[in-house]
């Protein structure tokens, strides 16, 4: 059987590229696996997430410029759907259109009608609705839409994503696809209730190799994830780290990734005088050493598709103080220490709570919870889910 994936980027850090790796790699044993990628050629390393460990194929597509009145038109539709049109099936359609042009539709079109693939898999909520807006034009009748972000993440007003002004748009595309995979059941329940739709649910896999088991000592809290805008919530903790700080003179955090909002968190770490107590790292391919050097791990998100950072967390024995997520908690259930999303008080507090918990209670209950996610129980799903689509054909 012959599996495409086809993604923006992943040829760089972060989660979404870390977990698609894992899938690839696990479905190649038994598959044919094709990997569709818009980053350039000279940025394919696939020594990145272990990826030349396995027999995949690796294509470049980049698209066509649109040009002159063709352009012009396209955006000025574009503007109208979002900001003033009825949000009909016929104005989305024409609205995949504007916001797609024939050009660079035809360029997609080629590129995966060249082998007749069994399954396409379109990684993340953009690519997906671009799969659906060809999806008559395509040789292969089963694709899959793998959407990496919570409802919540992606259709409240001002949402770095699309925004209540496109979820009509995405939605009525995600609808033409064979399948759409969510990341939780808790994110189900806003399709179903608005929409009538039905997404279907796999969790993330355990992505890495655990290292050692934290030895619960360092007391050292850790928090991992890319500096895009205000996503990790990363300002919010060194705010609240600021406040555990004035009572606490032992505990230090680190923070490892990178990002556009490094330079924000680099300027608050120096407006709180906490350059001795909190430590920027890059990210690293030997992520678990942090993870076995750490004690406590803080996710202070605004908002998670799934939130892989906690199942790592665990993995190698770590108490979790996380946001109050519906995320979090389908994956943690009451073991997480949690706190209103956005309040730094809170968050504080439960920093304090933290340093005083039973560690080995704790971290031998984090080690019971991770097993749930090894890849052995995911990739079985993918195979189940995709051996359905095929079977469609």
């Amino acid at each position: 059987m012959k599996v495409c994936f086809v993604i923006e980027s992943l040829f760089s850090y972060g989660g979404v590229q870390r977990v698609t790796a894992v899938i690839a790699k696990e479905l190649a044993k038994t598959a044919e696996v094709t990997v569709l990628t818009f980053d350039r050629p000279d940025l394919q390393d696939t020594n990145m997430y272990g990826l030349n460990e396995a027999p995949i194929n690796y294509e470049y597509i980049s698209y066509p410029d649109v040009k002159g009145f063709k352009q012009k038109f396209c955006k000025a539709y574009s503007f109208l759907y979002r900001k003033l049109l009825p949000q009909t099936n016929l104005t989305s359609s024409l609205y995949a259109h504007s916001s797609f042009p024939s050009e660079r539709r035809r360029r997609l079109i080629d590129r995966l009608n060249v082998c007749h693939y069994d399954a396409i898999i379109a990684v993340h909520a953009p690519i997906a609705t671009r799969i659906a807006a060809i999806r008559s034009q395509l040789r292969c009748r089963n694709l899959i839409g793998w959407i990496h972000n919570s409802f919540e993440a992606m259709f409240t007003k001002g949402s770095w994503y699309a925004g209540t002004e496109l979820e009509k748009y995405f939605v009525y595309q995600f609808r033409r696809l064979s399948h759409t995979v969510v990341l939780c059941h808790c994110d189900v329940a806003p399709y179903q209730l608005k929409y009538g739709f039905s997404p279907e649910v796999i969790y993330n896999p355990l992505t890495l190799v655990p290292g050692a088991c934290s030895s619960g000592t360092s007391k050292k809290f850790l928090a991992v994830g890319r500096f895009s805008p205000r996503h990790k919530g990363f300002d919010l903790l060194i705010k609240a780290f600021a406040e555990f700080a004035e009572t606490n003179k032992d505990w230090t955090l680190d923070i490892v990734g990178e990002g556009p909002e490094e330079e924000l968190y680099r300027q608050l770490i120096s407006t709180y005088q906490l350059e001795q107590r909190v430590c920027i790292h890059p990210f690293t391919s030997n992520i678990q050493a942090y993870y076995s050097n750490a004690q406590v791990y803080v996710l202070s998100s605004r908002w998670e598709g799934f939130g892989l950072v906690l199942v790592e967390a665990m993995a190698h024995g770590l108490p979790v103080v996380s946001s109050d997520l519906p995320t979090s908690r389908e994956i943690m259930g009451d073991f997480g220490l949690y706190f209103p999303n956005g309040d730094i008080h809170a968050l504080a507090k439960q920093l304090h709570k933290a340093t005083k918990t039973d560690w080995e209670q704790k971290s031998a209950k984090a080690l019971q919870i991770a097993k749930r996610f090894n890849i052995e129980i995911i990739i079985k799903q993918w195979q189940q889910i995709i051996k359905k689509t095929y079977g469609k054909g």
